[in-house]
């Protein structure tokens, strides 16, 4: 890339500079600060001087250091080779970093985000004398076993096709075709480049209407989230945020993963990357990595890099859904990209609102959010991104800003409670606190395809756990003593429901993953067993005499004991509950 020289260093204030001599410079034009061509981004113009806020380390950067401006914005490349490989916030591939450099970053270091040397094997998809249009697919790339990357021409591009390569290997910086409109030649590669802060178009939104299967019972029973929608999952320290984000990038049913791991510990994300290769997809029996992207921005990494790690992030999802896949966007945490805006402002002397953030921090988050959801690519599939944000406020209090200003672009609300988690159930999420509003957008997905009884069940156990919660008021003041028999079997229940239901185990075999029909029937189970129980008490039956009946047990089990295969013992335990009920009431 050719870079002229646009300005020089006026001020350095960690990693922000401010710059003069800067009329050349254009707003978040990518450039390279000192002798170490320290990449930036312009974040702020006024005559003829700049704010620049640098990716990397600033120290020994001094006053009349040289910039170099690219004249383009601060983009990704995209093409074959994104998938299983770790960047970090600015696309840089840490793997080839550490090949080549040692350990250690150091400042300055310019790398390929994609391999040019290794070749891929082309298929072509389209003959000469087509016109083709920005977003359709002009050949395929059979990437990983799991992900076979669509070629596409870039957004905006469109012309007859005039040459076309024969199906074979060739590098990213071969030309694999040429198009022509108005007596002008394109040549197309197998990547393009994209500005990470422009949404890429497509054609059409799209209404949401299929639940992301996570395999999570808590998650996709009481709290599902649709394919397509957005989801903060706030908690304090210690309370799970990450592992959740580890078990929903394992296990959901998104065809891509984009996970993002800005400002966190560098010992979580070490935990990602080294266990993801050993995970196998549940669906093809291939590794996990085959269809996930990582992006690592650690806390002990340059402040600057958290804010463009996000949009990084997103631009690739973007990309993926243009393709034609169901995407899933793990970002871990938004609290640390906030931080590293509050950061920024200040050191840029901007005007603070609430506990030192930005004012703008709303329109940034819904920026973010709003690059969610199904809609219709320029190739005329249907295909989504679906943003899963986690959000760690201090101290668990989620009146603070990032979490009250992201309740305000999401539907769905996965909020940690740090007594659950104190108590050894995990996921931690409250079933008193949490909320979705999916549900009416994908009941008619689980009518069709699990059950017309699924919605009826769902709302009678929620409806039970309320009144749980209003028992428990009283039991605390008189004890469980006191109350009736049709009373106590709501405790009963509701700690059948927590135990065998809502905690789940992400350590072991079976239970760390359950389908959505299996989900059903266990929640069939325990919802019928207090319906019948319920009779049976009102028949004169004692609450002692349910609970010794055998199908009692097995039910407190059938997490563990009923694997995802054979779905027909829950059956037999179902038909068994209600015959020992039956024989009770008789």
């Amino acid at each position: 890339m050719e870079l002229n020289i646009v300005g020089r260093v006026r001020r350095v204030s960690g990693p922000v500079v401010e710059c003069y001599q800067m009329q050349a410079a254009k707003m978040f034009e990518l450039v390279e600060v000192g002798n170490e061509r320290l990449i930036g981004e312009v974040v702020h113009l006024e005559e003829d001087r700049a704010v620049i806020q640098v990716y990397e380390d600033t120290t020994s950067l001094r006053p009349d250091a040289v910039v170099y401006g690219s004249g383009m914005p601060l983009s990704v490349e995209l093409g074959p080779g994104l998938v299983s490989t770790i960047y970090d916030g600015v696309q840089r591939p840490l793997d080839l970093i550490r090949e080549k450099e040692g350990e250690y970053i150091k400042r300055g270091v310019h790398f390929p985000a994609l391999v040019r040397k290794k070749k891929w094997h082309f298929i072509p998809e389209v003959s000469c004398g087509k016109r083709v249009r920005g977003g359709e697919i002009i050949g395929r790339v059979p990437e990983t076993g799991l992900v076979e990357h669509r070629i596409l021409v870039p957004p905006q591009v469109e012309g007859e096709v005039v040459k076309i390569v024969s199906e074979g290997d060739y590098t990213l910086d071969d030309t694999i075709a040429v198009l022509k409109e108005e007596n002008r030649e394109i040549p197309l590669f197998m990547f393009q480049r994209w500005p990470v802060r422009i949404r890429r178009p497509y054609r059409q939104r799209l209404a949401l209407k299929y639940p992301l299967i996570t395999g999570q019972r808590v998650i996709d029973i009481l709290f599902p989230v649709a394919k397509g929608g957005c989801v903060a999952v706030p908690g304090g320290f210690g309370t799970g945020k990450t592992m959740i984000q580890h078990q929903l990038a394992k296990w959901s049913d998104a065809d891509i993963v984009v996970f993002i791991g800005c400002g966190e510990r560098g010992n979580e994300m070490t935990d990602v990357l080294m266990s993801f290769p050993k995970l196998i997809d549940p669906r093809s029996g291939r590794p996990l990595t085959e269809r996930t992207v990582f992006i690592a921005n650690t806390s002990n990494m340059p402040v600057a890099a958290r804010e463009a790690s996000i949009y990084t992030g997103i631009t690739i999802a973007e990309y993926f859904r243009d393709m034609g896949y169901n995407v899933a966007v793990m970002a871990d945490s938004t609290s640390r990209w906030a931080e590293a805006l509050r950061e920024l402002s200040g050191r840029m002397e901007e005007m603070p609102a609430d506990e030192g953030f930005p004012a703008y921090l709303p329109t940034r988050l819904a920026e973010f959010y709003e690059r969610a959801g199904m809609v219709k690519t320029l190739s005329g599939r249907e295909a989504s991104v679906t943003i899963i944000g986690s959000v760690s406020p201090p101290g668990g209090d989620f009146s603070e800003p990032v979490t009250q200003h992201t309740k305000r672009f999401i539907r769905t609300f996965w909020a940690l409670d740090r007594d659950l988690a104190n108590a050894r159930h995990y996921p931690s999420i409250s079933w008193m606190e949490s909320y979705s509003e999916y549900i009416a957008d994908i009941a008619a997905w689980y009518a069709e395809n699990i059950s017309k009884e699924w919605l009826d069940y769902r709302n009678s156990i929620m409806e039970l756990m309320q009144k749980e919660a209003r028992l428990q008021s009283v039991v605390k003041l008189v004890g469980p003593d006191v109350l009736p028999d049709t009373q106590k079997l709501i405790l009963e229940t509701a700690l059948l429901f927590k135990t065998a239901f809502l905690q789940q185990n992400a350590f072991d075999k079976i239970d760390t993953y359950t389908p959505a029909l299996k989900q059903f029937k266990m929640l069939k189970i325990i919802v019928e067993f207090y319906r019948r129980g319920l009779e049976a008490i009102r028949a004169g039956v004692p609450l002692v005499f349910l609970k010794k009946i055998a199908a009692y047990r097995k039910i407190t089990r059938m997490k563990f004991s009923v694997a995802n295969e054979d779905l027909g013992r829950l059956d037999e335990i179902y038909e068994e509950m209600k015959e020992e009920i039956k024989e009770l009431a008789e």
